[in-house]
C-alpha cells in the first residue's frame, strides 16, 4: 500500500505537534505537509502543481484565513481535485459543523484535542470510496 500525502492546516504549534506524532503513528510512511493557516495552505498547494494531498487536516479558526473561508477559496478556484478533509476544531458550534458539511469534500468534523485514538479510527485518505 502506498503512502498518503496529508497536508495539515494548523496554527497552533502544540496541535500541530500531537496531530504529527499520531498521523505518523496511523501511517508512518506519510508525506506531511504542514501550514499555518488557509493562505498558507493554498500556497502550498499552487506549489504542489496539481497534485493535491490525499487528505486535509483543516482547522477552522485560524488567523488570516480560516478553514471555511480556505474551503470556498479552494472551492471557488475549482483548477484543484479536491481531496478528503478532516475539520479540526475547538468548537462544537453546530453553524460550524453546518458550514463544513456544505463542502462534500469534509468527512469528518473533529473536536480538538486530537489523539492516536482518533486518528486511528479515520477511514483511510487512499481508499476514496471511505
Amino acid at each position: 500500500m502506498s503512502a498518503p500525502c496529508i497536508l495539515m492546516v494548523e496554527d497552533d504549534e502544540l496541535d500541530r505537534f500531537i496531530l504529527r506524532r499520531a498521523l505518523l503513528k496511523r501511517w508512518p510512511r506519510a508525506r506531511l505537509i504542514e501550514a499555518g493557516d488557509g493562505l498558507d495552505a493554498i500556497a502550498v498547494l499552487n506549489a504542489l502543481e496539481g497534485t493535491p494531498p490525499d487528505l486535509i487536516m483543516l482547522d477552522i479558526n485560524m488567523p488570516r484565513m480560516g478553514g471555511l473561508e480556505f474551503l470556498e477559496a479552494y472551492y471557488a478556484d475549482g483548477g484543484h481535485a479536491v481531496p478528503i478533509v478532516m475539520m479540526l476544531t475547538s468548537s462544537n458550534r453546530e453553524d460550524d459543523r453546518h458550514a463544513a458539511g456544505r463542502y462534500p469534500c469534509v468527512r469528518e468534523y473533529l473536536i480538538k484535542p486530537i489523539d492516536r485514538s482518533t486518528v486511528a479510527a479515520l477511514p483511510d485518505p487512499l481508499d476514496r470510496a471511505a
